[in-house]
């Protein structure tokens, strides 16, 4: 007896639709390695601020030596005394300040990024041992006692992120049944569940931060809040597309610049002039100046995480405006399909989504 198997009709159809649909993930792949491989892959310090105190011939020698000997990777200045030098570093004008001397001190603030505050210990450690003495190292910003790395507000982000772009993913599949109003109101109202569970994450949990949990948790509701408000306005324009085009805008762009890891002046410039303005760095560095530098450069982060917000909402009232002329330009003779078909296409639609966002 011989059986025969073919292909049924809808296999070319069906190859055509996966295919279609694989082109996602490999457009995650590149961009995921471009964006943390080119941001973290050979962290080097260029123009890192950091100070010589004292005055007088041999303390301008050092500092100019240093200058020349890094080559672009240091900032030297020299400042009078070292109350100054403490100044400079609790405004983050500059990221380590050294005291020569028979027994030389290195000021650092580790607050402000641990990773920084290592590449300078490493560089005055030299200096030191090429004066055969022991280098004392001082503190002035150390981190929380839960978070010895300084990095676990970077990890913060992280889980806020996902909080915010997966329930984008779930809001915006629910577009075909729900009012951009209604639509909204969710957004609202997962931010501020998003950011009341990272807020405790930050104290009672994993006790990230030792004090100003309370702004903690508002830096947390305008990071998030202003996610969810782009990708749901996002979402009328790009459609499927919206989980990749989040995912550019608040991982691939936004982890790789938020400074959580390396500040701007370890990484390639790109990734530093992205930290300006985006919204990930606004967090980070809102939470760390208002945790360990006595709020200094809170308002600037405040402002930044604000803008994001305006604009997300500025899209949300576009895309309700475009969704109304859609629905006005469809005309009575569009024949509407079924509730229960509504209701199976944007379950559908849904699961696609938060299968991608999953995939991220």
């Amino acid at each position: 007896m011989e059986v025969s198997v073919s292909a049924g009709p809808n296999t070319g159809g069906a190859l055509r639709h996966v295919l279609g649909h694989l082109l996602t993930p490999l457009l995650m792949c590149v961009g995921m390695g471009l964006a943390y491989l080119g941001a973290f892959h050979a962290p080097e310090p260029h123009d890192l601020r950091v100070d010589v105190v004292g005055s007088g011939p041999t303390t301008q020698v050092l500092a100019q030596t240093l200058q020349d000997k890094g080559a672009g990777a240091l900032d030297v200045r020299t400042v009078a005394d070292r109350d100054t030098a403490v100044s400079a570093l609790r405004e983050q004008r500059s990221f380590g300040a050294y005291l020569p001397g028979e027994k030389p001190e290195l000021l650092v603030a580790s607050g402000s990024s641990d990773t920084s505050a290592m590449a300078v210990e490493k560089v005055f450690t030299q200096v030191a041992a090429a004066q055969d003495a022991p280098l004392e190292v001082t503190d002035i910003a150390p981190t929380a006692s839960g978070d010895p790395t300084g990095q676990g507000v970077f990890f913060l982000l992280v889980a806020l992120s996902i909080g915010a772009y997966a329930s984008v993913a779930v809001i915006g599949g629910a577009g075909a049944v729900l009012s951009m109003r209604i639509r909204a109101l969710l957004a609202a109202g997962m931010s501020l569940v998003v950011s009341l569970i990272g807020t405790l994450f930050a104290g009672p949990v994993f006790h990230l931060v030792d004090q100003g949990l309370g702004g903690v948790w508002a830096l947390s509701w305008l990071y998030a809040a202003g996610i969810l408000a782009v990708g749901v306005g996002l979402h009328t324009f790009l459609r499927r597309w919206t989980t990749l085009g989040v995912m550019v805008l608040f991982v691939m762009l936004n982890f790789t610049s938020s400074g959580g890891i390396y500040r701007p002046e370890l990484q390639p410039g790109f990734f530093g002039a992205l930290h300006a303005f985006w919204n990930g760095a606004g967090f980070v560095e809102g939470v760390r100046g208002h945790v360990y530098f006595d709020g200094h450069g809170l308002g600037r982060n405040i402002l930044v995480l604000a803008l994001w917000l305006l604009a997300g909402a500025t899209l949300v009232v576009l895309a309700g405006l475009t969704e109304a002329r859609r629905k006005r330009a469809g005309g009575p003779l569009v024949q509407r399909p079924a509730p229960a078909e509504i209701a199976e296409e944007t379950e559908k639609e849904a699961e696609r989504e938060m299968e991608e966002a999953v995939a991220v």
